[in-house]
């Protein structure tokens, strides 16, 4: 177990010039190219140190490691799941997330391009009790089905809740405001078919967003560490290591990988 904490890291937060949700607002790469990393939390501590002359953190009142909730949508076949797992390029995930500090959920839509470039689509919906494995009565309900039928190959009548996954982030914004830079730790998985709970408290994941393939101080940093990118998906390693009746043979080397970074044996 990593002998840094959550209390350590926001502490390094602190040193970081602060970037509002306003100020953001030229950078939310809608349609991207992600490159991700796999670390473990007593790895975050150089990392961040080594960012941050080069990064603005996303501060919202005080707050820079944020909390949020996340409930996964698939259909009952697991069709989005096994599509990722059999590389499948063209593909998609459903989301309701919220945002709990900024008191915010949204209704989301990632799909992904035989290009490897990511598009997201999303809607404000009401606080429907991200806890639970249903979301939604009467009316709001019709303008989720909307959204997903004309945003999705997916219908609302084709998925239900799958997966609970959460997590604190910490935002990074580069100085030239042309990347964002998500850092997720203590993450936790439940999932609602098999009723299992996962935690890897020790395990982060960085992903760095772009329009293309700028330059990035993040890719130096990386490279000074020797951490290389490893694609990796919260969904599908959750629903992986929270359900042993799925398929998941593509993912059993990639799991062995995350495992070894944050010493589980």
């Amino acid at each position: 177990m990593s002998i840094f904490s959550v209390t350590d890291i926001e502490k390094i937060l602190q040193q970081f010039i602060p970037i509002t949700l306003q100020e953001m607002d030229s950078v939310k790469l809608m349609n991207r190219i992600d490159t991700k990393y796999v670390v473990s939390l007593e790895v975050l501590p150089d990392i961040l140190e080594k960012a941050k002359d080069e990064y603005f953190v996303q501060d919202i009142d005080g707050i820079r490691l944020a909390t949020y909730d996340t409930v996964y949508y698939d259909t009952d076949s697991l069709d989005m799941y096994i599509r990722h797992h059999d590389r499948q390029l063209v593909r998609q995930k459903i989301r309701v997330r919220q945002y709990v500090d900024s008191d915010l959920t949204f209704l989301e839509i990632k799909r992904k391009n035989n290009k490897g470039r990511t598009k997201k689509k999303r809607i404000i919906v009401p606080d429907f009790g991200i806890t639970s494995s249903t979301i939604g009565h009467g009316k709001e309900d019709i303008a989720v089905a909307d959204f997903i039928a004309a945003k999705s190959r997916y219908t609302w009548d084709d998925i239900s809740p799958k997966l609970r996954t959460s997590f604190r982030r910490i935002t990074l914004v580069n100085k030239a405001k042309t990347e964002r830079l998500t850092i997720d730790l203590a993450l936790v998985w439940e999932n609602f078919v098999s009723g299992i709970s996962k935690t890897y408290s020790d395990l982060v994941i960085i992903e760095l967003k772009r329009d293309g393939n700028m330059l990035s101080p993040m890719l130096s940093i990386m490279l000074s560490e020797r951490v290389r990118p490893l694609k990796i998906s919260k969904y599908c390693v959750g629903t992986a290591i929270t359900n042993p009746n799925i398929k998941r043979n593509r993912f059993k080397s990639k799991i062995r990988k995350i495992e070894k970074i944050i010493n589980i044996e």
